[in-house]
């Protein structure tokens, strides 16, 4: 599965941004068989598990943004998202999606977050 990140940006404290990953060049029933979700490293830190979500459609969350991030995604379109919400300073970090089947995962590039103060 090819992923192609986009959304990061720069934005204020409080403020919100919605990434976007894309598998335009995966069929129908290879992406959606995959488990979707998003890691983040921020300089200096361990590769974070942000959120994730079944196939099935089941999701996930770190403690530090449960109930401010929203993952979804539809498999028509072939698309996984995250939502973010009341951004915080210690959000800012390089975000990466990612498509996992059993042991294989694939990586899309990384999207940087900037959440200023």
């Amino acid at each position: 599965v090819q992923l192609q990140a986009s959304g990061g940006g720069l934005v204020q404290a409080g403020g919100s941004l919605r990434l976007s990953c894309a598998a335009p060049r995966t069929i129908f029933s290879e992406f959606s068989s995959h488990d979707m979700g998003w890691y983040r490293q921020a300089p200096g830190k361990q590769r974070e598990l942000v959120a994730s979500i079944t196939n099935s459609g089941s999701t996930n969350y770190a403690d530090s943004v449960k109930g401010r991030f929203t993952i979804s995604r539809n498999n028509s379109r072939k698309t996984v998202s995250l939502q973010m919400n009341s951004l915080k300073p210690n959000d800012t970090a390089i975000y990466y999606c990612y498509a996992k089947r059993g042991l294989t995962a694939s990586w899309g590039q990384g999207t940087q977050v900037t959440v200023s103060s």
